[in-house]
């Protein structure tokens, strides 16, 4: 019982203090991909606010002061897009492959050394140069569709030797570049290539070619020397307006038949196919277009 009795003499006369203040918060990082705000900029305005809500006692938390803080950043500077950050912060490295795709960039960007496989769609890439891939020897398939490439730099492609699938559809080209050995399939539909933007064995040395296609362009011939693994060909919607006895087939050798060709689609070129029978004769198949 006094044991009780000093307790509770004691906790009557312990005088009452104020709670102890809260710990001072560290400096937190803020990162704000969309804005071009300055870290330590914002940290000097969080500060220089808190002194002056401490200095007029205006009862404003450190959250409070912070959130107004960033709206007011967020409103004065407008999104934009940073197309200078590393490529696999501003596109998608995964597993060898990188997907840059409708990221507005004008350039191809570095890629890193094992890359196999580059998806860079829909951009506004207007030129490859040399130099792009001169350290990636690793790479099989590119596809550039939908940019506005208009140039290619000689030799861009030379070192690519494992490149098997390449696609340049939907640019600005007028000239073909010099293509990869082991290329099996090239793309370079609705361009504005017209023949004499094709070297004349441009194909011939491509032995695994096996899909071509040139369709929508400005050719006025279909190109020469084809290669005979080639399987799919399209030269639809062209300016095309002859065809010689050699441009399949081989008109020394009547017994030669193309075996591996499948399809050729040349409607919507201003040619009659009917005048130019024996241009077909050693076809499996009829090519696609007007014959009357």
């Amino acid at each position: 019982m006094e044991t009780l009795q000093a307790t509770f003499f004691l906790f009557a006369f312990v005088p009452l203090v104020n709670p102890a203040p809260p710990l001072q918060q560290e400096s937190v990082q803020f990162y704000e991909y969309d804005t071009d705000v300055s870290m330590g900029s914002l940290t000097q305005d969080y500060e220089t606010q808190s002194k002056d809500v401490r200095k007029d006692g205006t009862n404003v938390s450190l959250d409070t002061s912070l959130m107004l803080q960033r709206d007011d950043s967020q409103l004065d500077v407008p999104p934009t897009k940073d197309t200078n950050l590393p490529t696999c912060l501003l596109c998608v490295c995964l597993s060898g492959s990188v997907y840059c795709e409708e990221i507005d960039i004008e350039a191809v960007p570095p890629l890193p050394k094992e890359t196999a496989y580059l998806y860079a769609r829909f951009n506004k890439i207007k030129r490859i140069a040399a130099s792009d891939f001169a350290d990636i020897t690793t790479l099989r398939r590119i596809d550039f569709s939908g940019n506005r490439i208009e140039e290619i730099e000689d030799g861009a492609f030379s070192k690519l030797l494992l490149l098997e699938e390449l696609s340049l559809a939907e640019n600005r080209l007028v000239k073909l570049p010099v293509l990869p050995p082991k290329l099996t399939t090239f793309n370079a539909n609705q361009n504005r290539i017209k023949s004499r933007g094709i070297k004349a064995n441009a194909f011939k040395k491509l032995t695994n070619l096996a899909y071509l296609y040139l369709g929508h362009n400005a050719l006025e011939s279909v190109p020469l020397n084809l290669p005979e693994s080639l399987r799919i060909l399209h030269l639809q919607y062209n300016n095309i307006t002859t065809i010689t006895d050699d441009t399949f087939c081989k008109s020394n050798n009547t017994r030669y038949i193309r075996t591996r060709m499948d399809e050729i689609r040349m409607e919507g070129n201003p040619i009659v196919l009917a005048k130019h029978i024996n241009a077909f004769s050693c076809l499996r198949m009829l090519p696609v277009g007007t014959y009357y």
